[in-house]
């Protein structure tokens, strides 16, 4: 059985300007193994943010082929997309994005009710989630009370709720000072591990990107690699 999570051949993406085309991804291969720790470093605006999205099936190629799991996204309806997305895929973005009006156990808890499942199950699903992250005392906290680095980790719980095949994290220590970041980050790194689930991060933190396995640049719409 291929351990192939991700396998990206000549992906291109352009957006029509005023007067132009502008190609961000000019003929990105990738491939990524299941498990893996991978960080994808870039200054702002080389197009890290649209390569992660593009691998979220939150954006479409302009071109190319992106399997995932052995599917072919190109030939997905957008409610596939939006399946595999939810149950596959996990998302952590610099800003948290959790609810105020909820306690920290219901915004953890929200996927789950969203896939369907019932809120007992989904609250203990939560329960476990938080607990790898070390919030198991904040469960009934509303997150308004909780500091930065508390909404990170719990937005994080979040994003593995579902034990989806992948974390795609977008400059997730972005908005936190530099030891609050450093603690995401090799919690991050610590998950990869103990769940065997693929990480992909995009940064321009170095510090973020070396407690990565394997490390790339993006610069002028291509791939390198980077010792």
């Amino acid at each position: 059985m291929s351990n192939l999570l991700y396998e990206l051949t000549d992906v291109v993406k352009e957006y029509e300007g005023p007067t132009e085309t502008v190609r961000i991804l000019d003929h990105i291969n990738l491939t990524v193994d299941s498990g893996e720790s991978l960080a994808i470093l870039g200054a702002s605006g080389s197009g890290k943010t649209t390569l992660l999205h593009i691998l979220g099936t939150l954006d479409t190629a302009s071109g190319g082929n992106i399997h995932f799991a052995g599917m072919n996204i190109n030939d997905m309806t957008p409610e596939k997309r939006a399946e595999v997305r939810n149950r596959g895929i996990g998302f952590v973005f610099q800003f948290h994005h959790l609810l105020p009006e909820f306690t920290t156990l219901e915004n953890v808890a929200l996927p789950a009710m969203m896939a369907g499942i019932g809120q007992g199950e989904a609250s203990d699903m939560a329960r476990e989630a938080l607990g790898l992250v070390g919030l198991q005392n904040r469960i009934d906290h509303r997150v308004t009370t909780l500091s930065g680095g508390e909404r990170q980790r719990a937005a994080i719980a979040r994003a593995i709720l579902l034990k989806p095949k992948v974390l795609l994290a977008d400059e997730p220590t972005g908005n936190l000072d530099e030891k609050t970041g450093k603690m995401v980050g090799e919690m991050l790194a610590s998950l990869n591990e103990e769940l065997g689930m693929t990480l992909i991060v995009v940064t321009h933190n170095m510090d973020l990107a070396g407690v990565m396995k394997r490390r790339l640049e993006l610069r002028s719409g291509e791939l390198y690699a980077q010792n």
